[in-house]
């Protein structure tokens, strides 16, 4: 069974966490992967979107940019004092499974 949801991993997070997914059958990219370290908030949530993927962080502002109207192909967030790393693998691959592409646009999830 393939995993419909594709993720893009911000900086806040461990690039570690991408390549646990992808051990566990996910497309998961991290910003270091795509070399874009330092880049804007906005660039994040736009290429995220652009490519399909869900954006993942523990990064407030990009809740303030869904709640300012941003489109978006989904985000999902927590605290990363809350989490540890294999509880961000385990609810992200839960997610990745369960959810399809449609019932994440412009939807926030909480860990």
């Amino acid at each position: 069974m393939e995993a419909a949801i594709r993720l893009y991993l911000d900086e806040n997070l461990s690039p570690k966490i991408a390549k646990q997914l992808a051990l566990r059958g996910i497309d998961a990219l991290s910003v270091k992967d795509l070399r874009k370290l330092g880049d804007s908030d906005e660039n994040h949530l736009v290429r995220a979107t652009r490519l399909g993927r869900v954006l993942v962080t523990a990064d407030v502002d990009f809740l303030r940019l869904a709640a300012d109207g941003t489109a978006h192909a989904g985000i999902v967030f927590g605290l990363q004092s809350e989490h540890s790393m294999g509880d961000w693998v385990k609810k992200l691959e839960l997610i990745c499974f369960v959810y399809e592409p449609s019932e994440f646009e412009n939807h926030v999830e909480y860990l």
